[in-house]
């Protein structure tokens, strides 16, 4: 618990007590003070209704006769006036010609209150004022540090020896481990750098897209050098107060410094690293004001400080150039997404203590998944586990792993979805015409996997795995690409004579892919290699907003004409793959309706008199092929893309 809000809670408990306290004094006081006269005590006594006089101090407590009997009290008068009280009750009672009996009255020895009344009266209400005003400072006074702790940075520090994560945690990545070694001995052994004359470097700026390791690593870094190590995103220099970021910046070094040797980490440094002159705010936006704090930071006069910054960022494109130059950033270290190797290392590690079956296949599961980043792994393995305990295994399966793996490319299972005969038999032979296409043209992908059966967003689709990483792409390779993402509006056309709005998802990717084939890749033979149309961004908000237009309307022309004739070209490679292998397409689709999934060694047997798939995505010249039939392109409605972009897409129906 807070100690500050355990004192405050005492403070009130103590100040609730003395009140209470103080409110009671008054009350028995105002109580004692409702006592009857004196005179009335001698009249009980004149008419004998008194049973029992008490006396304490200056108090009578008078008990009178009757049912019930009545109590009160009497101050007795001061001297000289009245003398005896014994005196004046014995006259009392023979004035009326009666008698009066002393053993109705009784003395009892008066407590000493005088200072037990001097404390409740005059004491503990300046007690309880002066607690109420203390406490009342001590709010102010918290309040006005609240006010002053805006200009204090928020960074979270971690001492080295307590940092559990090391090299040995980062797996995928052993470029990147080794670069940043480096900084590890320049840390720990500084003394080897000096004999040299070699610097420290000031910082390294970790370049990665999302979920690749870069956060983790930063954290390796200051496990490996056992320094203490500073942790604060770039979103928490900025707030609503002019100032408060280059405040923050400013005691977050000040901080660094006094517990040299250290690592600060920033993360998300483009929240205030971007480039300055392009904020709505003008010159003097507050992250400019900020990012020119951590530009004097980290390479002003004061350069004899063991502080080594460390930043991550996916976007390193719209940082300031000022931030990236020698002395500030000396080094970037890139994490991109694993190779195969790589994914078999990061797999290595997530599954340590998972209890596995032998059948899984740490290999098969890296091929299965390109693309996929740190992260994307850490899930698919966390996902076959909830799959294995959802279904009351003790260990987790291969098939647990690739239900994950479908789980992550196109969505959850839709069980609940009712999809009429009729549909499935056009999504059957869509599916099909996609899987046939890819299977003859040499340079698809090979098929791992055909289904019916919904997920996501997509009434099915057909998985298609790389058996190696590429890192090129050739123009032949795009147009096979191409003809096997028109495969299953083809496959309509042929079969139905008709197409449908599931087409309208492989059309847009197509169209798109042709366009950039044109305008960025160079590969038209029309319009030649060259470049069309230059993007426009918004460094401070970091997104395109359009194309600058710097060509002219004839060339548009041309370049839509080259698009249309690359798309009419892809479309009738389609069309004749599927008219030559009809009927292996007409198995497939009933091989489907039956049994809504078929795995790629059940997709293979149907082309048993085929040549085994190879991989030919070298550059090269391309098998000759027999003329196709024109036939007209196909339109479709829109579609939302289904399959997330770093994962291997599907092409849903």
């Amino acid at each position: 618990m807070n100690p500050r809000l355990m004192r405050n809670a005492l403070l009130m408990f103590v100040l609730a007590i003395g009140v209470a306290a103080l409110l009671y004094t008054w009350l028995g006081q105002s109580t004692a003070s409702q006592s009857e006269g004196y005179g009335k005590f001698l009249n009980d006594v004149t008419a004998d209704k008194v049973s029992k006089v008490v006396q304490k101090g200056d108090i009578l407590t008078i008990t009178t006769t009757g049912n019930p009997a009545a109590t009160y009290t009497v101050n007795i008068p001061p001297l000289p006036t009245l003398t005896n009280v014994l005196e004046d009750m014995r006259r009392a009672a023979e004035s009326d010609g009666g008698t009066f009996n002393p053993g109705i009255y009784e003395t009892q020895p008066a407590p000493d209150n005088s200072w037990v009344g001097l404390l409740l009266t005059a004491v503990l209400p300046l007690l309880v004022i002066g607690g109420f005003i203390f406490f009342m400072m001590r709010q102010a006074q918290g309040t006005n540090n609240q006010a002053l702790s805006f200009g204090k940075s928020r960074a979270r520090m971690f001492l080295g020896n307590k940092t559990v994560v090391t090299f040995a945690d980062v797996a995928g990545v052993d470029e990147a481990k080794t670069e940043l070694q480096e900084v590890v001995e320049f840390l720990k052994y500084p003394e080897k750098f000096n004999t040299l004359g070699a610097r420290i470097p000031r910082g390294v700026l970790l370049v990665g897209p999302p979920g690749t390791g870069k956060t983790l690593m930063a954290r390796a870094v200051a496990g490996e050098a056992g320094v203490p190590f500073f942790s604060i995103s770039g979103s928490e220099f900025v707030e609503m107060f002019v100032g408060v970021g280059a405040s923050r910046v400013r005691d977050l070094f000040d901080q660094a410094k006094r517990n040299s040797p250290c690592i600060v980490f920033v993360d998300e440094i483009d929240a205030v690293g971007r480039q300055r002159g392009a904020g709505l705010g003008g010159s003097h936006d507050e992250r400019e004001q900020t990012l020119n704090q951590i530009l004097v930071e980290m390479d002003g006069f004061d350069t004899n400080t063991n502080v080594i910054v460390v930043a991550a960022t996916n976007r390193p494109d719209v940082l300031d150039p000022a931030l990236l130059r020698p002395g500030r950033f000396d080094r970037q270290v890139i994490l991109d997404r694993p190779d195969m190797k790589g994914r078999v290392a990061i797999l290595r590690v997530h599954i340590k203590g998972k209890p596995l079956d032998k059948n899984v296949s740490i290999e098969d599961l890296s091929r299965q998944s390109p693309g996929f980043s740190g992260a994307d792994l850490a899930n698919l393995v966390n996902e076959g586990a909830i799959l294995a305990a959802r279904r009351n295994r003790k260990t987790i399966g291969m098939s647990e792993f690739e239900e994950a793996l479908e789980r992550i490319v196109a969505g959850p299972e839709r069980k609940s979805r009712i999809i009429s005969d009729a549909e499935k038999l056009i999504i059957a032979y869509h599916e099909g015409g996609h899987a046939v296409v890819q299977r003859v043209l040499p340079k698809c992908d090979p098929v791992s996997k055909v289904t019916i059966v919904s997920r996501g967003m997509a009434l099915g689709y057909t998985m298609a795995l790389p058996s190696e990483d590429r890192y090129l792409q050739s123009k032949s390779e795009f147009e096979d690409k191409l003809a096997g993402l028109l495969g299953g509006n083809a496959s309509e056309r042929m079969i139905f004579g008709d197409t449908t709005t599931g087409s309208s998802n492989d059309i847009e990717k197509a169209t798109t892919l042709a366009r950039r084939m044109v305008t960025e890749f160079g590969m038209s033979d029309r319009l030649g290699p060259l470049s069309f149309g230059k993007r426009d961004e918004l460094v401070f908000l970091g997104r395109e907003i359009g194309e600058q237009r710097n060509y002219s309307d004839e060339i548009a022309k041309q370049i839509d004409e080259e698009v249309r004739a690359i798309i009419d070209r892809a479309y009738e490679r389609a069309t004749h793959v599927l008219e030559t292998h009809r009927d292996r397409l007409e198995a497939l689709a009933q091989k489907l309706i039956a049994e809504e999934t078929v795995d790629g060694e059940g997709f293979e047997s149907l082309f048993a008199d085929l040549p085994p798939k190879e991989n030919l995505h070298g550059l090269g010249p391309r098998r000759p092929e027999p003329p196709a039939a024109p036939t007209a392109p196909a339109g479709a409605a829109p579609k939302p893309d289904v399959p997330p972009s770093s994962a291997p897409a599907p092409n849903p129906a």
